[in-house]
């Protein structure tokens, strides 16, 4: 069984090319069905930057949002060049407005949120210049 059919995968990639378009931040979404045993979802969404190379960009300007279904977590996480100019609770805000569509089921809804409020947030510190380049894939990574 598919996590996302097609439209809603669409749904969310249109949402990150938007984001994407207000800043030089780079988004990308993973998601997966479990977190896994002895794991929590930060740690996933950390091991999952790493292996999706997010701390390659040039700015060092990357967030990663996962997604963990069936197991009901989810994480956000910041390159260093976002944490070293944002306040500790940068966060707090996008996961309040995706938590509230995932308490209803509507995960597809919480990511596209999610996803609009990063490229807000980051349009502040980071606005998109007009020699951006797309550092980074704007697809749903699917993991297990």
């Amino acid at each position: 069984m598919a996590l996302f059919n097609e439209e809603e995968q669409e749904r969310v990639v249109h949402a990150i090319n938007v984001a994407e378009n207000l800043t030089s931040g780079e988004i990308r979404v993973v998601v997966e069905n479990v977190v896994g045993q002895d794991t929590t979802a930060f740690d996933k969404a950390k091991s999952y930057f790493e292996k999706l190379n997010m701390h390659k960009t040039v700015q060092r300007n990357g967030v990663l949002i996962y997604l963990a279904i069936a197991d009901h977590q989810f994480a956000i996480i910041g390159d260093a060049g976002i944490n070293k100019v944002v306040p500790d609770n940068f966060w707090e805000i996008t996961k309040d407005k995706m938590l509230f569509h995932f308490r209803q089921g509507n995960y597809v809804r919480g990511l596209v949120e999610g996803i609009q409020e990063a490229g807000e947030q980051l349009r502040q510190y980071f606005p998109r210049q007009d020699d951006d380049i797309n550092e980074l894939p704007n697809d749903i990574h699917f993991g297990n």
